[in-house]
């Protein structure tokens, strides 16, 4: 006789509403099995009940046996009961929180948000970007109209079909061979940089090239030096590694650093762009260059070279890479083909030096596995058919073209104090502007225009009262629209002054 007072809690459970057997509808299986399972949840059907018979709640609920047959399997699989000899019992699930509702229809709770890593407060949010095509004067986008995607077609088809199957399995973690070797050809040639081709790592883009720099050279607490201001992404790259970021200035010479930075506040990392600052656009002199290296070796630190858009020079002969300027140098190269061929390829590397090459050969083996392995392909036989070389040139000349007609746009319709500085390399110019003019504010009214430029003041880590003006990309924007887009940007400034 005890039998039925135990089931009969779950029957009127079960028919406070009805099943839907309408069209549509999820099985009926389903809707049993969601019910039980809410019930235990809810603390209605308690640890240890027994639940009626499949056949005696086939026919309370007018159900097939069958459903109920497969709902209580389900419970049984997922476990919310447990079925033997003696029955079907709801199983003893993880104590419910002190004081936990067990009303009928209790609110629904709010899940307590664990705490995050203290790192992550730290990193600085980007500008928001809007719907899938670039907005005008963005800056580090490349002119992605222009990219022959006829050859890179060709590319990945032959990277295909020469890859055959076995280019579907894991690659050497490293990278492919082909590209390193490639890689390593073309920096020798156009960057001067010294390297085997085993000594190049492929990694995911230039952001995950820093962070293994990080975590191969680094420790949490360690002190890291970062231009400032100075490319976002590096900083990001070295707080989440627990580094202790020390922000230092650039002048016209790139980054800046004293004997007394040396000894008060000693790095392990040094992050810098000597060829292109970013975005200042300085080019660090040869003299800066082999004083850091020198001070590097003495106190036992890493610099991370990071050449980012160096590739397009447009005033006399290419900067050559500080990794080459003497053997053995304490640099970390780090390259990316986001610029020169397009973001989502996601193709980056580091160059190691042969140094620590052999010390972290194991860990990388163990840290990275090999992927984007037809992309690799296709980027090494884009590289050794000579149409990289190629792209580079016509790029060269394009952006060589915008970035002039941007200056003179910027001279001619720009109506309020301003200093427009960099050019000579890379896909971008700086405008400085007085302290009343907000770059911050100026940056998010131009967004709302078709535009997104970035203000100055949001690279630096510790801004001064020059940090102030607009980063202006020319690489995706076609000279036509230079100086309508110039002479918006001037009213919007003057709005915005204060």
């Amino acid at each position: 006789m005890a039998q039925p007072t135990q089931q009969a809690p779950v029957a009127q459970t079960l028919l406070e509403s009805a099943l839907d057997h309408g069209p549509g509808a999820e099985p009926l299986r389903r809707q049993l099995f969601q019910r039980l399972r809410q019930a235990i949840f809810d603390g209605r059907l308690v640890a240890g009940s027994t639940l009626p018979g499949s056949r005696a709640l086939a026919e309370g609920l007018a159900l097939s046996r069958n459903t109920v047959t497969a709902a209580y399997e389900q419970l049984v699989a997922e476990g919310y009961v447990v079925s033997d000899r003696q029955g079907t019992r709801v199983a003893a699930l993880a104590q419910r929180p002190a004081g936990a509702s067990t009303a009928r229809h209790p609110a629904p709770a709010v899940p307590e948000v664990p705490a995050m890593a203290a790192r992550l407060a730290l990193i600085q949010p980007r500008a928001p970007r809007i719907g899938a095509t670039p907005l005008a004067l963005s800056p580090g986008m490349p002119a992605l109209s222009q990219f022959p995607l006829a050859a890179w077609r060709r590319a990945l088809d032959h990277a295909v079909l020469g890859g055959g199957p076995a280019a579907l399995g894991y690659g050497d973690p490293l990278g492919e061979l082909a590209l390193r070797t490639a890689i390593a050809r073309h920096l020798a040639v156009a960057r001067g940089v010294r390297c085997a081709a085993e000594q190049v790592v492929i990694t995911e883009g230039a952001q995950e090239a820093l962070a293994l720099c990080v975590r191969l050279l680094s420790n949490p607490g360690d002190v890291a030096w970062v231009e400032d201001p100075g490319y976002r992404g590096a900083k990001s790259a070295l707080q989440a590694g627990d580094l202790r970021t020390v922000p230092l200035r650039v002048d016209a010479q790139g980054l800046v650093a004293s004997e007394s930075d040396w000894a008060a506040r000693t790095p392990r990392l040094v992050y810098t762009s000597p060829s292109h600052q970013y975005p200042g656009g300085a080019v660090m002199s040869v003299a800066r260059r082999l004083a850091l290296i020198e001070q590097a070796r003495r106190h036992g630190a890493w610099i991370i070279e990071d050449d980012y858009d160096s590739e397009f020079r447009h005033a006399g002969e290419p900067i050559g890479a500080m990794q080459g300027l003497v053997d053995g140098a304490p640099v970390l190269y780090v390259g990316t083909f986001s610029k020169t061929m397009f973001p989502s390829l996601r193709l980056g590397f580091v160059v190691l030096p042969a140094a620590v090459l052999d010390a972290v050969r194991v860990p990388l083996a163990e840290m990275l596995r090999g992927g984007q392995r037809h992309a690799q392909l296709a980027m090494a036989h884009f590289m050794d058919s000579g149409q990289f070389s190629r792209h580079l040139g016509r790029m060269r000349r394009l952006y060589r073209e915008r970035q002039q007609a941007l200056r003179a746009a910027l001279a001619q319709h720009l109506a309020l104090p301003h200093q427009t500085e960099g050019g000579h390399c890379g896909m971008h110019l700086l405008v400085r502007l007085p302290a009343n003019c907000p770059d911050q504010a100026i940056a998010a009214a131009a967004r709302s225009h078709g535009m997104a430029p970035s203000p100055l003041s949001g690279f630096a880590m510790r801004p001064q009262p020059q940090d102030n003006g607009l980063v202006l990309g020319y690489g995706n924007t076609p000279v036509e629209l230079f100086e309508p887009l110039v002479q918006r940007l001037s009213l919007l400034a003057q709005a915005a002054m204060t």
